[in-house]
């Protein structure tokens, strides 16, 4: 079964720039797009970007695009995040999971959520 790890958060002033990593290991799950997604407390976690593993086409959210980059990197199985002129409204936990494209939702299968990495912008 494949196993998400997140890291890279932290706490940062807005316009600042973080860069989340997830390290994926264990099977082959089949999924062409990994993605990112954030939680901000109270809300439903939402879609913010994905990358093809062959490819490299990303996708991004609205709301974040021209300020975060996602990429990968194949041989290490290791997804990227980076996030620039962060914003207080990015605060929130951002997991990395595959992503349905078109939808921009998490498989309704997948069920390997890693624990997260916590963003929090101050304004």
């Amino acid at each position: 079964q494949v196993q998400l790890v997140e890291s890279g958060g932290g706490l940062v002033q807005a316009g600042g720039s973080l860069r989340l990593s997830c390290a994926a290991s264990g099977r082959n799950f089949g999924y062409d797009v990994m993605g990112w997604f954030r939680q901000a407390p109270g809300k439903e976690r939402v879609f913010v970007s994905g990358v093809k593993w062959y490819g490299g086409q990303t996708f991004y959210a609205d709301s974040v695009k021209g300020r975060f980059t996602v990429s990968r990197d194949i041989p290490k199985n290791m997804a990227y995040l980076q996030m620039n002129n962060l914003k207080a409204e990015d605060t929130a936990v951002y997991y990395c999971a595959p992503v349905l494209e078109y939808l921009w939702i998490a498989p309704p299968d997948f069920q390997s959520w890693g624990q997260g990495t916590q963003v929090t912008v101050s304004s």
